[in-house]
């Protein structure tokens, strides 16, 4: 399997944030990697990565830091493909990699979902993928139906809950 989508993080503490990630891609059949590589630590094969992601079959990168969290941002000042920023709650709260990673300068833009966001992350490339491959599209739909199933069972769960002045 060639990897359509490439999964980044500062360091493996992002980890247990990203396998929501990862868990998503995989039930949906999209083939992935997993890489850690840093900025600060491993420039050089940040840009590397960046450069060639393309010509390997990369379609979406998933970029996740924090802190000062400027690998989203490096990563997309090297390449044409969508990056998709993921702020990791550390210190801050996350605020910090939030406002580091929205805050991208004119022409190098990262797509930022919320902090700790990495499942909207994976759904955000798998629908930029989705436009090109009907299959993918039609799994996608599937599970935003199963989204929509599961708010309308829980609305149902709660008509079985009593409080004396509760009217529904």
């Amino acid at each position: 399997m060639t990897p359509v989508v490439s999964i980044i993080m500062g360091s493996t503490s992002d980890l247990p944030v990203m396998d929501k990630a990862a868990a998503f891609l995989n039930d949906m059949e999209v083939p992935f990697e997993i890489n850690a590589l840093s900025a600060h630590r491993t420039p050089e094969a940040v840009e590397e990565f960046s450069k060639n992601a393309k010509e390997r079959g990369i379609k979406v990168i998933i970029a996740a830091a924090g802190m000062a969290a400027h690998l989203p941002g490096v990563i997309a000042a090297s390449t044409t493909i969508p990056v998709i920023g993921v702020p990791i709650k550390s210190t801050l709260e996350g605020m910090d990699a939030l406002l580091a990673i929205v805050q991208m300068p004119p022409g190098i833009p990262v797509a930022t979902v919320g902090i700790n966001g990495a499942l909207n992350a994976a759904i955000l490339a798998v629908q930029m993928i989705a436009l090109s491959d009907k299959e993918l599209e039609l799994k996608l739909a599937a599970y935003k139906e199963g989204l929509k199933k599961k708010i309308v069972k829980a609305n149902e769960e709660l008509k079985e809950v009593k409080y004396q002045f509760k009217t529904n």
